[in-house]
């Protein structure tokens, strides 16, 4: 074991406002200490008189969600309380992310009241002859491309919009109970009431229950968290599965999914989003010239997102 700083030169980061900055659809990365998106919460606009940090080097956080450690592929500015960890030594790709694995490990020690400005370079991690066999013969995902399919930045004008009751724009159809030990071995994705993941709980050998190109919504349980499920699949009685009256597609799905998970707030163990309660729920949604709901924009929007041509 060593500790970190021999391995690694420790500097603090930029320190940035948010707020001080323009964000950018396309521009640079800016790095909180959030624990989601890699460390990204925004694109800001680079700027003339601050190069940013390069690409490959692992950020850690010293406050926030503390020690959340990422290996950032791509060029990078940070907020307060970021330190930037650079290899004294070469290291591949896979090694630094076992680093930051090896680094997020020591999360235990440390809380909003005792952070890892002054200590971080003591924690004890594996030398680098000390990294096992197994991290060089890992896979590692594809890094999602950030181009959009569409190049037009759409606005959103919700004072427009108008709503519309689920059960016009849906079957909403209940899920059917499986217990566990009812399992068997198989491909068929089992969706929980869950709020991650996809939804996906496990995979088992039953047959599908649900088509594909649908929303699954938890009425029970994560009660609103919504996503789109693309193959077939079997969904328990905790979830509500809501058939397109419509030609949906992914992109419209994703728009939608999100208006849904906005009315999270409605609902929780005692008041569930039962199928009933849901037929009755309204979305509001944007429209076209004759006030019907606006698909060709919905799909338009996601498209013009970064990475949608990654969906």
């Amino acid at each position: 074991m060593e500790k970190l700083s021999d391995i690694f030169t420790i500097t603090y980061g930029n320190g940035f406002e948010l707020n001080r900055l323009t964000e950018k659809n396309l521009g640079v990365n800016f790095i909180s200490r959030t624990a989601k998106n890699n460390g990204v919460s925004a694109k800001v606009e680079r700027l003339s008189d601050v190069e940013p940090f390069s690409a490959g080097l692992i950020t850690v956080s010293l406050g926030g969600s503390v020690l959340e450690s990422f290996l950032q592929t791509s060029d990078f500015y940070t907020g307060y309380h970021i330190f930037c960890l650079s290899p004294k030594t070469s290291l591949s790709e896979k090694q630094k992310l076992f680093y930051c694995l090896c680094i997020r490990a020591n999360k235990y020690r440390y809380s909003y009241g005792r952070q890892a400005n002054k200590t971080l370079g003591d924690i004890l991690v594996p030398s680098i002859k000390e990294i096992p066999k197994w991290v060089e013969g890992t896979t590692i995902p594809a890094i999602p491309s950030e181009k959009r399919i569409e190049n037009d930045d759409l606005l959103l004008h919700v004072s427009k919009w108008k709503y519309f009751y689920y059960n016009e724009l849906f079957e909403i159809i209940k899920g059917k109970r499986l217990v566990k030990e009812e399992f068997i071995s198989g491909n068929t994705p089992f969706i929980g009431a869950i709020d991650s993941n996809n939804g996906y709980r496990d995979f088992i050998g039953q047959e599908p229950i649900h088509k594909g190109n649908t929303i699954t919504v938890n009425y029970n349980g994560s009660v609103g968290e919504a996503f789109y499920q693309p193959d077939s699949f079997w969904a328990s009685d905790d979830v509500n599965v809501l058939y397109g009256k419509f030609a949906m597609n992914k992109y419209v799905a994703l728009f939608l999914i999100t208006l849904i998970r906005l009315e999270k707030f409605r609902f929780n163990y005692g008041r569930k989003w039962e199928t009933t309660k849901m037929n009755r729920s309204r979305i509001k949604l944007p429209v076209d010239k004759s006030g019907k709901p606006d698909f060709g924009f919905m799909e338009s929007y996601i498209k013009s997102l970064p990475y949608s041509t990654s969906i």
